[in-house]
């Protein structure tokens, strides 16, 4: 899949292996859904949590040891994220974008960089109103993001 906005075109036939299933994996199920519910409480997202559990436990894939999803593991212990994470993050961005551009104004390049940035929040909002996973009203407006 290509990017969108850059020159660069992606990365050539990455996809993940066919066998996820490891030998070195020492962990359990049971104790990754612990692990998951820790670093939940102590303010990791769903990303942190993977980085941590595959440079720390050697777990490759929780999907591939558990069987199911970290999204799952987290709506089984009552967390629900408002927003999902990769548009959260694209928020967060775009609101330190426009307050380096409140001080900056004659940075044109990051004005077109934070274009590019809000047609990537609304493609993605769509996309996730399409599918139920945020409400319909939610509406992406740049001085509501600042005060969040």
């Amino acid at each position: 899949m290509t990017r969108i906005h850059g020159n660069s075109r992606g990365k050539s036939q990455s996809m993940k292996p066919s066998t996820m299933k490891s030998d070195w994996v020492k962990v359990t199920p049971e104790e990754i859904g612990k692990l998951i519910v820790e670093m939940n409480k102590e303010g990791l997202n769903a990303s942190q949590i993977g980085t941590k559990l595959r440079d720390e436990y050697a777990v490759s894939s929780i999907k591939a040891v558990t069987g199911k999803k970290m999204k799952e593991f987290m709506e089984e212990n009552g967390v629900k994220q408002e927003i999902p994470e990769d548009l959260e993050s694209l928020v967060k961005r775009a609101v330190s974008l426009q307050n380096h551009l409140k001080s900056n104004k004659g940075d044109r390049k990051n004005v077109r960089s934070l274009e590019l940035l809000e047609a990537k929040v609304h493609r993605l909002s769509k996309y996730y109103k399409k599918n139920d996973i945020i409400p319909k009203k939610w509406k992406y407006k740049s001085v509501v993001a600042q005060l969040a």
